[in-house]
């Protein structure tokens, strides 16, 4: 295979809540213990990262990759409004330093879906003083940690709560109208890049509304992952643009930016102007907040097909995941090319990966994708790095365990890791 030119990151991402176990103090966590939760389990020690952080590492490296997008946990570094935790911060130097021991480049984001309780508490999302909140939070980070890192992403999928919004309202339309209600529910799921269960989620929700309130003070908490409001979207990107200027006053020479969810729109004839509508809600609207960062975050899975209906299912035939969604690892050269058209910094591909026991598939995937992001580059995109989602098989959010999107498999009894051929293939293009 051909690697990559020196300097170009290639590497596997992780999400502190998904990896880390054990995460009590934020509000995932709360609502995994519900008695009415829609999660089908519970995080649990989920892959025991916290503690085997060194050994995944290494794993990672010796099969030749140079990066790792890790995300630091706010409920943990911040446990209790306006009170750190030393000891959390010197856990997340030790994996920057663990990182930097092994050749492998930290790239760190501060927010991955996960909250502190006590924001939820207060609001969340939708609440003006999350903004200030989650600034203060990025500026500590960055002054304890930032003269060790070269990248931080802010926040993960800044647009994923839109997203959520729109597939909601979807899937209880496709459920008042199917025969078959799990069946439109398994459809609809299969439509938006986050392990989600709205089914469960709609046949909980009488319960579920007292719970939420005993334990956040509101029946529909404003957690990151929850239909956003218009206000609550921009609300995110101020606390991003807030974030970002808090990490530059006490690290100037960080380069800091966001990631979002993008998926290959395409419209099929009398579709096209769903498609452009969707991309505009997507993507094009962020752009007036994200033209000062430094970088893009690019996160794709797979396309989406428009018809004069609106969005289509996956062709007949087609080859799904587990998440069902289509196997189309060319969407990410197709989203690359069109998020550059209008974003004019660098470009990470900061997760871009499949869910699939057969690692066979996943192994087709890599070269695929990778192909795509080498043409990008040889037409003179500024593609800086690619991320494989996801380093471990992990907590895969509301679908717990089930998902098998790792180039390692964690044996859930013993915490056992057992490399996959997919990671030294994904190695191997790293250059020297």
């Amino acid at each position: 295979m051909d690697k990559f030119e020196k300097g170009f990151l290639v590497g596997a991402a992780t999400a502190a809540h998904q990896v880390e176990g054990n995460n009590i103090h934020s509000d995932y966590w709360a609502q995994e213990q519900l008695p009415h939760t829609s999660f089908t389990e519970s995080s649990g020690i989920a892959c025991d990262h916290y503690h085997r952080y060194e050994e995944d590492i290494r794993l990672l490296a010796d099969a030749g990759l140079n990066a790792y997008r890790f995300s630091v946990e706010w409920a943990r570094i911040e446990p209790r409004e306006g009170r750190f935790e030393p000891a959390e911060i010197e856990h997340y130097r030790r994996v920057i330093a663990c990182c930097k021991a092994h050749g492998v480049e930290p790239v760190v984001t501060l927010h991955h879906f996960t909250s502190p309780k006590w924001l939820i508490a207060k609001g969340g999302w939708e609440a003006e003083a999350t903004v200030d909140s989650f600034a203060r939070y990025a500026g500590y980070v960055a002054r304890k940690l930032g003269g060790e890192l070269n990248y931080i992403c802010t926040i993960n999928e800044a647009n994923m709560g839109l997203q959520l919004a729109a597939i909601a309202k979807r899937f209880q339309l496709m459920a008042q109208q199917a025969a078959q209600v799990a069946g439109a529910g398994k459809s609809a799921e299969g439509s938006v890049q986050v392990g989600m269960n709205f089914q469960k989620m709609m046949e909980n929700m009488q319960f579920a509304a007292a719970e939420n309130a005993g334990v956040f003070g509101d029946p529909q908490p404003k957690v990151f992952v929850s239909e956003r409001t218009p206000a609550g979207d921009l609300l995110v990107l101020r606390a991003h643009a807030a974030a970002r200027q808090a990490v530059k006053a006490a690290c100037p020479h960080v380069k800091v930016g966001l990631t979002l969810s993008l998926h290959d729109l395409q419209p099929q004839p009398g579709g096209e102007a769903f498609a452009a509508a969707a991309w505009e809600e997507e993507f094009t609207h962020y752009l007036p907040y994200i033209q000062g960062d430094d970088f893009l975050g690019v996160q794709n899975y797979t396309r989406t097909l428009y018809g004069p209906e609106g969005q289509m299912p996956a062709p007949q035939g087609a080859e799904l995941t587990q998440m069902d969604y289509e196997f189309y690892p060319q969407a990410l050269e197709h989203v690359l090319r069109r998020v550059a058209e209008d974003f004019h910094g660098d470009l990470i591909v900061t997760e871009n990966g499949i869910a699939t026991a057969d690692d066979t598939r996943r192994v087709a995937f890599i070269g695929q994708a990778l192909a795509g992001v080498r043409r990008c580059i040889a037409d003179g995109l500024p593609v800086k790095g690619y991320f494989h989602w996801s380093l471990l098989d992990n907590f895969e959010w509301q679908k717990g365990y089930a998902m098998n999107f790792g180039l390692v498999t964690v044996d859930r009894k013993t915490m056992a890791r057992t490399p996959k051929p997919s990671l030294a293939v994904l190695g191997g293009y790293a250059g020297a």
